[in-house]
């Protein structure tokens, strides 16, 4: 008999030891935010109707509250709008998708056209995050959607859907800000590597622009005005960008 109790305590004890392993297992939160590279159009229009991302190998539906039409030009220059949040367990993320609707628009010149988009773009649009949920961990993760690079004109004139996304977190949002002048030099502005642009800001009405998601490094930042307004181009060099810091490049003034 004694020896019986002593197994069934032995039991029990593994048993709750079990039960206890499994709840060290802790989850954290990402929040998801979408943000834009500028495109030279009226308006970008893209009907997102779901994201999931992938945790340890499954798929995740996000809390995505407000599914619908996005235009992506209200987004740029560092703004953004909160998409939704997930709560994950702790260990891998590698990947995220977009699943897109059917009413996708460009407007051109004041005259709206479809964007043709592929099925699988629809079924859902595969994109990488890499990183490493802590337990008890709040992430910020923003998709960085380019307008710009994203549109893909046909030869009858037609315009297709190829989204050229890219993700990056706080901790890997590298940041140049800054404002050109004046209005009238109509000026969009360069981050360059070496001879690669990097990416590229349609500045604000009041001359603001920004980048984010910029790896770290050095650059020039190079303001090009357009052809006909009589402004000549101009170009800040060594201009050095540090995860974490926002590099406040000031005013640049272009002159005739």
């Amino acid at each position: 008999m004694k020896n019986f109790i002593l197994l069934g305590s032995c039991i029990c004890v593994l048993f709750f030891a079990s039960c206890n392993d499994s709840d060290e297992s802790g989850t954290a939160t990402v929040n998801v935010r979408l943000t834009d590279g500028p495109a030279d159009y009226d308006a970008v229009n893209i009907d997102i109707r779901g994201i999931e991302i992938n945790s340890n190998g499954q798929w995740v539906a996000l809390n995505f509250p407000n599914p619908g039409v996005y235009n992506l030009l209200n987004f740029k220059n560092g703004t953004d709008v909160v998409l939704g949040q997930a709560v994950l367990p702790e260990g891998e993320i590698s990947q995220m998708r977009m699943i897109l609707g059917p009413n996708n628009t460009l407007v051109v010149n004041g005259v709206t056209h479809p964007l043709q988009t592929p099925s699988a773009q629809q079924s859902g649009l595969k994109f990488n995050w890499h990183q490493t949920l802590a337990a008890n961990g709040a992430y910020t993760v923003w998709i960085d959607f380019d307008a710009g690079k994203s549109i893909v004109t046909t030869g009858n004139g037609s315009y297709i859907l190829k989204p050229v996304i890219r993700t990056f977190s706080e901790l890997t949002n590298g940041q140049i800000k800054g404002y050109v002048q004046p209005a009238a030099a109509e000026a969009v502005v360069h981050a360059i590597v070496a001879s690669d642009t990097i990416a590229t800001a349609i500045p604000n009405t009041d001359g603001f622009f920004m980048f984010s998601g910029l790896p770290q490094g050095n650059y020039t930042v190079s303001y090009d005005a357009d052809d006909g307004t009589g402004y000549v181009d101009e170009n800040t060099g060594s201009v050095t960008v540090t995860f974490g810091q926002i590099t406040d490049l000031g005013t640049k003034t272009l002159h005739p």
